[in-house]
């Protein structure tokens, strides 16, 4: 669909994505589809109970959106592996990024998610993670990121970029500007991170630049302070 055929409430709804409680197209759905005109729609566990049920689900919603004149949505999820994985078994459950050994097992993540998110019906994985861990702190990303090196953290997350977008799984980097450094969630507190920019440019944004000029899909900000930037307000 041409965006300029698009009205204003359809280009104002195109930059939200939303989610919604149950396991089953319903009133809510309609309402953020007919009503809000959203873009995106977001699963969580809370949607998740078996993959034909996904399956079933995301085609509910996509032919709501053709049958309101909307464009196709965005139906995106969670499924870095390890730690945040919406998709439990039967889906293909893996351990992790900090275990990943190589680009092959970057590479075997990346298509085995693809192949079974595109059969759900999902177009968009929130991943990969490309946050950067130091060794010498306690990193609330250190179950989640591959690890305390830029250049190794770019190496691996470009494979699982590329490799989603390949198979037709737009992919999302985050969480930037990256929250490698800190020690608290930012879902609970605000964390406040006091690097610099020069900082961040010479660790930090390394595997999100990377990412950028790789062409990924998104980007997702982090909701945490860097008062040496801006003292006012989060990057979010």
């Amino acid at each position: 669909m041409n965006p300029e055929s698009l009205s204003i409430e359809q280009l104002a709804g195109q930059r939200l994505m939303v989610g919604f409680e149950g396991k089953r197209f319903n009133p809510d759905v309609k309402f953020l589809i007919r009503d809000l005109r959203v873009g995106a729609i977001i699963l969580f566990s809370q949607n998740i109970e078996t993959p034909d049920q996904v399956k079933n689900l995301c085609e509910a919603i996509q032919e709501y959106a053709r049958a309101n004149n909307q464009p196709p949505l965005i139906i995106a999820i969670d499924q870095e592996g390890g730690q945040v994985a919406r998709l439990k078994e039967p889906f293909s459950v893996f351990p992790g990024n900090p275990a990943m050994k190589d680009t092959n097992d970057a590479i075997f993540f990346a298509e085995t998610t693809a192949a079974e998110l595109s059969k759900a019906g999902i177009n968009m994985n929130l991943a990969p993670v490309m946050d950067v861990a130091p060794r010498d702190m306690t990193s609330i990303m250190s179950e989640r990121a591959f690890g305390h090196d830029p250049e190794w953290v770019s190496k691996l997350g470009l494979t699982v970029i590329s490799h989603l977008q390949q198979h037709h799984i737009m992919a999302v980097a985050k969480h930037f500007p990256g929250i490698g450094r800190t020690v608290s969630d930012s879902h609970i507190e605000l964390p406040s991170c006091e690097y610099n920019l020069s900082d961040l440019k010479s660790y930090d944004l390394i595997p999100f630049a990377d990412s950028i000029a790789q062409e990924v899909a998104g980007i997702m900000l982090s909701h945490v302070m860097y008062p040496e930037i801006d003292p006012k307000w989060p990057a979010s």
